[in-house]
């Protein structure tokens, strides 16, 4: 892969983290950014793993990821037979 990290395409944050690479060396990798948390793989298309190419309405700013709503916890798991029917 490439010796210089890339942008995040999503916010273009400088920060992005190698999370695992493909069975096969060097076919893909999977790169998650530090700031907003968007994954992509590298082999994916343009649109998805360049900046220059990302959809604009789906682009970020800082001031974005600082007003967004938080985002709900997940419900702790249910008891098995806690109101659920049983037969």
């Amino acid at each position: 892969m490439s010796d210089t990290m890339p942008l995040c395409p999503r916010c273009a944050h400088e920060t992005i983290e190698h999370i695992t690479g493909s069975p096969v060396p060097g076919v893909w990798e999977v790169l998650q950014c530090g700031r907003c948390l968007y994954m992509w793989r590298t082999s994916e298309p343009a649109r998805r793993t360049r900046r220059d190419a990302y959809p604009e309405e789906f682009m970020l700013t800082p001031e974005d990821i600082g007003t967004a709503p938080e985002v709900p916890a997940v419900p702790p798991l249910r008891m098995p037979g806690a109101g659920a029917a049983t037969r």
